[in-house]
């Protein structure tokens, strides 16, 4: 057992690497979860040197201490609330300048702080050379080269974790900043009147906060709150500023910004030489290409074309494998178990519902194994500045790309993306629309009808559903911006990472995580929905009559059962859509979650098929239904890709923007699905379709 839990925070500016290392680090000994009280998304793992456990946090990324976006918050807040024992602030060696402007700020909050120079060997290459020794004594920061990937200098890191563990509390010095006499002579009265308060001054540096007092800071000015001189400290800070605005000349925030680069730029002239400038930059050349004005966007299409393309022809056979598979399966089954309910169970209800589900595995896979390497190269960025004009023409935000293009994937993380956006008008919208983006749980249905009823086209037939969703989120974001959510979206600002090879181990943690996550779904709640449609399908049994046959007491037996008495009550609702009864179970079942739809139609479709017969595939099976024809089929992949999203993501996005928007959001979705589903089917019926 150890003797000491060490909690870890690793820090940093937003792409330098910090997950990155943190795997290099923790490797598999990681767990996410989300931050006390937000849904953030919150990476710890593990690590035992010496007779202590070292817990590391991977925070999200975060520009400076003064936080905006509610990720960068969140960031905040565990630092300043949770008290992390040491702080290793992942810096980018690429750009040294902006990157220690958080590194001072750390500094000041009395914790041990430890400075990760990552992509050491990218900085390398551009010709800069680190006296990492010299920077180290300069700033009073323990400095470690890293190189994320290959995990280069994690050794020397955690060595440095281990020294920096062991210093007694409060011995924390460091080499602090001076901001001028000017300045120190406002913050000096500033930082006494905060330690008066013997109890405040143990929850809050007081040399950091009477600093953020003086950058205007309204959470510094909120945190006042349980000191003793609040109203003192507060009339002193306001009159320090005004003085410093009228001294200077400028912003007391920009002054103190500015004295902190000052310091920066001094260290960094002292400590890194240029020995040679690069004439040949791939990034630049690359970017000529792929972010020229007039090509962006159609690059950007093309790439999503090509992904969806390749998943879907990479994906057909290991599909048609796990389908066989799983056919194999149910008849040896049936010839194992005897006739009855607990056979009836393992292979109508188990098999047919949860199998036809985990066919559709190698397609998630697949998918999110390119949607990792876009992200991992530095594609993600690019992709938000080529299509940030096309958004804010519909009253969004650059910045929503990101949880947009996660909506291909899931829509739980896509959501939560949404926190990078400042704005919360922005983000509302933005959450609101990322369900109508297909997601990987809708897939499997759109495949299976695509493949059932449009095999030539199946691939074209996908992307046109998907290309639907995008069009309708953008859609619907106009409607938002001219009704309920009206406004102006805030100006766009992000940096563009350097394009980097995506590492084997990066991908396979991106692919493993959210295939293992489809999987879980699959065994749990997938499972538990299989097992209670099977019930409602079998339940009440059914007495066939003299003289039907086999078929014939199949149909009878399941109209007879619980879901044929439900289906045909809530029939007339769908019957304008051009839906029986079965779809509309299905339809109603996809609440839970868009891959139960697939479970029922494996359900709906086997139950009560004759021994004798030969095992046929889903598709098939579907294939065979009078009542389900292509135009019905189409209406119904558009009414999945409508509908309300499920219930994970339901209660995430309550998490995030209120029940009231919950609400808004099912009744919308629900008449939107209906209203645009009524529009293509009647007009496919009259067409003649």
């Amino acid at each position: 057992m150890p003797e000491k839990i060490v909690r870890v925070a690793l820090a940093g500016n937003p792409n330098s690497g910090k997950t990155t290392l943190f795997n290099a680090i923790t490797g598999a000994h990681h767990k996410v979860g989300n931050y006390p009280g937000v849904t953030v998304e919150k990476r710890e793992g593990s690590r035992f040197r010496g007779g202590r456990e070292y817990r590391f946090i991977d925070l999200p990324g975060i520009y400076s201490l003064t936080a905006y976006s509610i990720d960068e918050v969140v960031a905040r807040d565990f630092i300043l609330d949770e008290k992390p024992g040491v702080i290793v602030d992942v810096l980018d060696s690429t750009n040294l300048e902006r990157n220690l402007f958080l590194c001072l700020q750390f500094q000041e909050l009395g914790i041990p702080v430890i400075g990760a120079l990552n992509m050491s060997d990218e900085a390398e290459a551009r010709g800069f050379r680190i006296d990492h020794g010299n920077l180290s004594r300069t700033l009073g920061v323990p400095l470690v080269k890293t190189v994320g990937p290959k995990g280069t200098g994690v050794d020397e890191l955690l060595d440095a974790i281990d020294t920096a563990a062991a210093e007694s509390p409060g011995s924390v010095s460091g080499h602090l900043i001076r901001y001028g006499d000017e300045i120190e002579t406002r913050l000096e009265p500033l930082e006494k009147l905060i330690v008066s308060d013997r109890s405040f001054g143990e929850k809050y540096p007081a040399r950091w906060l009477a600093v953020k007092l003086l950058e205007k800071d309204g959470n510094a000015y909120r945190r006042l709150c349980g000191h003793s001189d609040a109203a003192q400290i507060e009339a002193s800070a306001r009159e320090a500023v005004r003085w410093i605005d009228q001294h200077f000349g400028k912003d007391s925030e920009i002054i103190v910004a500015e004295q902190r680069y000052g310091y920066i730029r001094g260290a960094v002239q002292e400590s890194v030489v240029i020995v040679k400038h690069p004439d040949f930059s791939l990034t630049e050349t690359v970017d000529r290409v792929i972010m020229n004005r007039f090509l962006a966007l159609p690059v950007f299409m093309f790439v999503l074309w090509a992904v969806f393309q390749l998943t879907f022809f990479l994906g057909e056979y290991p599909m048609e494998w796990l389908e066989r598979f799983f056919d194999l399966l149910s008849g040896v089954l049936r010839s194992i178990i005897p006739e009855g309910l607990i056979r009836s169970l393992i292979v109508d209800g188990i098999i047919g519902g949860v199998g036809g589900v985990l066919s559709f595995v190698p397609l998630i896979v697949i998918l999110f194994f390119f949607l990792s390497i876009l992200e991992d190269v530095g594609y993600m960025s690019r992709a938000a500045f080529a299509t940030d004009k096309l958004l804010h023409s519909f009253g969004l935000h650059g910045q929503s790309i990101f949880p947009m293009m996660l909506g291909f994937g899931c829509s739980v993380p896509a959501i939560l993306a949404s926190r990078t956006l400042k704005s919360p008008r922005d983000r509302i919208i933005t959450v609101l629309i990322t369900p109508l983006m297909s997601c990987g749980a809708k897939l499997p249905v759109h495949v299976l009808l695509a493949a059932a009823f449009f095999p030539e086209h199946a691939g074209s037939m996908v992307i046109l559903i998907y290309a639907i969703g995008a069009g309708l989120s953008l859609l619907c974001a106009l409607l938002f911006k001219a009704t309920v959510l009206s406004g102006d979206p805030t100006p766009f600002v992000m940096e563009l990472p350097p394009y980097r090879a995506p590492t084997l181990r990066g991908v396979f943690w991106h692919v493993w995580e959210k295939t293992w996550m489809y999987a879980k779904k699959a065994g749990t709640v997938i499972l538990a929905s299989s097992i209670l449609i099977w019930a409602i399908t079998s339940f009440p049994s059914y007495t066939p009559k003299e003289g039907e046959n086999g078929t014939e007491t199949a149909q009878n037996a399941l109209e007879h059962s619980a879901a044929g008495r439900i289906g045909h009550v809530i029939e007339p609702v769908f019957r304008p859509l051009g839906f029986d009864w079965k779809i509309a179970v299905a339809s109603v079942t996809g609440f839970a979650a868009k891959e139960v739809i697939v479970s029922t139609f494996g359900i709906l479709y086997h139950v009560g098929t004759e021994e004798t017969e030969e095992s046929e595939g889903l598709r098939d099976a579907i294939r065979r239904d009078d009542r389900m024809r292509p135009l019905v089929a189409f209406v119904f992949m558009l009414f999945t890709l409508i509908i309300p999203p499920c219930f994970a993501a339901l209660a995430t996005m309550k998490a995030e923007i209120g029940g009231k928007w919950v609400a808004f959001e099912i009744g919308f979705l629900f008449v939107l699905g209906w209203l645009l589903c009524f529009l293509v089917f009647q007009t496919g019926r009259l067409a003649g379709f």
